[in-house]
C-alpha cells in the first residue's frame, strides 16, 4: 500500500499517514526540502540524513536544461547522480509556466519555453513531462499543469482548469505507456488548480479524482496572493480530495501556515524559505524570525535558539555566526540553513508526535499563539 492513514486528529481534519516508496518509508506530515538544482542550498545529503530529512524534492525543469537528461541517465538517475538514495518528488515543470511567463507560450498541445539560460527553445507537454521524471527517477512525479497568475479573471483561471485537467489525463496515458528508468516504482500526483475560485477548485478537484491518481496536490498557490486568500483557496480544495490519499500543498509555506494546513488536512509540503531567507541572515525559532546581522547579536553568547538541537545551535554563539554572516563566509550561510532546515523538520515531528498523543489541538494553539509570523 503506497499510503495509509494511520489516524485523524478529533478536533480536526488533521491526519497521521505513511507513505512506502522503493526508497524509503515517510512518516506524514512531511515536510520536503527544497533541491531545485539536485541539491538542497548549503547543504551536503549526508547533513540531510542526520536531519532526519525523509524526502527532498527536485525540478524537472531545471534537471532538464542543465545538466541534461543526457548526463543524469548516463550516471544512472537522480538519486545516484545526487548521491541520495532517500525518497524524492520532482515537480513536472508546471510552476514554471506562472514563474517564466515572459519566456513560454502555451498551446493546448503543452508549452514552448525559451531556457532562461540561454534563450534555446525547448518544448515541455504532458508526455515530455512523465518521459523527463522517468529519465529522472524520482519517487512521486507530478502531472504537467498550468498554473494561472494572481490575479486572473475567472474565464482565464477557468481555461488552465481545463488544461490542467486533460493534461494529467494525458500524463496518466504516458505513464503508463513509458517504461520506468531507474525507479520502478514512480507514483503521478495530480494537481488541482482552480485560483481564488471554490467551484472551479472543486471541479478541478473532481475530474481529477475520476482518475484514481495516487495521490493529489494543491496547486496555484502562494503566487502572490495575501495569506488569507492563500489558505482560503487551500480550505477550498482539501475537501474534496480523497481520503485515503495523499494531499500535498505546493510550495508552502511559513511555520504559522503549515500548522494551520495540517489542521485542514494537509500531508506534505514544499517552501523554499528555510534555506532562502537564511542566507539573508534570518533564522525561525518557536516565536518567529530574527535577524542574526543585528547589532545586538555581536557580542551575543547563545545559540540560535535556546533548547535547538541542530549542529548550529550546539557548537556555535550568535556572535560567531554573526561574524561569519557580516564577514560573507559561506559557513555563516550553512550553518543558518541547517538551523532553519532542522526548525522545519523538527516541527513535522512534533506535529506527528502530538497527533499519535491525541494532543494536537492544545499542541497547534499554544504554537501558534507563540510564533508571531513576518512578512517573509
Amino acid at each position: 500500500m503506497f499510503f495509509e492513514l494511520l489516524k485523524t486528529d478529533k478536533g480536526s481534519q488533521a491526519r497521521l499517514g505513511r507513505l512506502t516508496t522503493g526508497h524509503g518509508v515517510i512518516e506524514t506530515p512531511i515536510f520536503m526540502p527544497v533541491g531545485t538544482q539536485g541539491t538542497v542550498k548549503g547543504v551536503d545529503p549526508d547533513e540531510l540524513k542526520r536531519l532526519n530529512a525523509q524526502i527532498i524534492l527536485g525540478n524537472s525543469y531545471h534537471l532538464f536544461i542543465r545538466p541534461g537528461l543526457d548526463i543524469i541517465r548516463h550516471l544512472g538517475g537522480l538519486h545516484k547522480f545526487m548521491s541520495w538514495n532517500g525518497p524524492i518528488l520532482t515537480d513536472s515543470g508546471g510552476f514554471q509556466v506562472f514563474s517564466l511567463a515572459k519566456l513560454r507560450r502555451i498551446t493546448e498541445e503543452g508549452v514552448h519555453f525559451q531556457s532562461h539560460l540561454d534563450g534555446t527553445a525547448l518544448f515541455i507537454g504532458p508526455r515530455e513531462a512523465v518521459e523527463i521524471q522517468r529519465t529522472l527517477g524520482s519517487d512521486i512525479m507530478m502531472a504537467f499543469d498550468e498554473c494561472p497568475p494572481w490575479p486572473a479573471e475567472k474565464t482565464v483561471v477557468a481555461e488552465a482548469v481545463r488544461r490542467s485537467i486533460r493534461w494529467a489525463g494525458m500524463c496518466k496515458e504516458a505513464h503508463a505507456g513509458i517504461s520506468a528508468g531507474p525507479t520502478r516504482d514512480q507514483f503521478l500526483f495530480g494537481i488541482v488548480q482552480g485560483g481564488e475560485y471554490e467551484d472551479l477548485r472543486r471541479e478541478c478537484a473532481e475530474a481529477l479524482i475520476e482518475l484514481d491518481l495516487p495521490g493529489y496536490a494543491v496547486g496555484g498557490v502562494s503566487v502572490g496572493e495575501p495569506e488569507p486568500e492563500m489558505m482560503h483557496a487551500v480550505a477550498s480544495t482539501t475537501p474534496w480530495l480523497p481520503v485515503h490519499k495523499p494531499r500535498y500543498t505546493m510550495g508552502l509555506g511559513q511555520p504559522h501556515q503549515m500548522v494551520k494546513m495540517v489542521a485542514m488536512g494537509v500531508d506534505m509540503f514544499d517552501c523554499v524559505l528555510p534555506s532562502r531567507i537564511a542566507r539573508n541572515g534570518t533564522a525561525y525559532t518557536r516565536t518567529g524570525t530574527i535577524n542574526l546581522k543585528n547589532s545586538t547579536m555581536k557580542a551575543d553568547p547563545g545559540p540560535i535558539e535556546e533548547g535547538c538541537r541542530c549542529y548550529a545551535c550546539q557548537n556555535f554563539s550568535r556572535s560567531y555566526i554573526r561574524h561569519l554572516l557580516k564577514a560573507e563566509e559561506i559557513l555563516g550561510l550553512r550553518l543558518v540553513t541547517l538551523h532553519n532546515l532542522h526548525f522545519y523538520l523538527e516541527l513535522m515531528a512534533q506535529i506527528r508526535a502530538a497527533l499519535r498523543e491525541d494532543r494536537f489541538g492544545e499542541w497547534s494553539g499554544q504554537f501558534l499563539k507563540d510564533y508571531r509570523p513576518k512578512d517573509e
